[in-house]
């Protein structure tokens, strides 16, 4: 049996923590699909189409290990989840205000569909306090995001926020 996971998010941009997790997935999976989220109420600041484009660069030094699909999606993620076949959601987790919210959502997912499971998995102690937010937040402020991102996401942070 194909063993596949689902990593949803709206990887606006997709960082190293998000790489990290990915990589760290991939070792026990056969299929990882990377569910990129429309949701147009967080306001991101890449299109979707960027959003994808960005994230398969990232990932592609990653599929030597498993075959790793970037799936835009919008709706519900356990009805997606269940559209690619995927038996596990894969989700990161930093500290413990992230697992309370994991928490409830795990919760509420079993009860949509019980035959999904949710495996969290922690990211390299040097990711743990990434988030998307921060790291646009200081490429806007005209910090260096090198250490938080691939060199091709730095250079579409510099070029995205030079344009606004």
């Amino acid at each position: 049996m194909t063993r596949i996971g689902f990593y949803p998010g709206t990887f606006d941009p997709i960082h190293n923590g998000h790489t990290d997790i990915i990589g760290r997935a991939v070792k026990f999976l056969d299929k990882l699909v990377l569910g990129i989220a429309i949701n147009t109420g967080k306001g991101p600041m890449f299109s979707l189409a960027e959003r994808v484009e960005i994230a398969e660069e990232a990932v592609q030094p990653l599929r030597a290990n498993a075959e790793v699909v970037i799936h835009p999606y919008e709706g519900l993620t356990m009805h997606v989840a269940r559209e690619v076949g995927a038996q596990v959601i894969v989700r990161g987790l930093r500290a413990v205000a992230d697992f309370e919210f994991e928490f409830q959502m795990t919760a509420m997912n079993q009860q949509l569909d019980r035959e999904i499971e949710t495996v969290f998995l922690m990211a390299d102690p040097r990711h743990q306090a990434l988030n998307s937010r921060l790291i646009k937040e200081i490429a806007q402020l005209g910090g260096d995001v090198s250490k938080f991102v691939s060199d091709g996401v730095r250079e579409r942070l510099v070029s995205k926020v030079a344009s606004r």
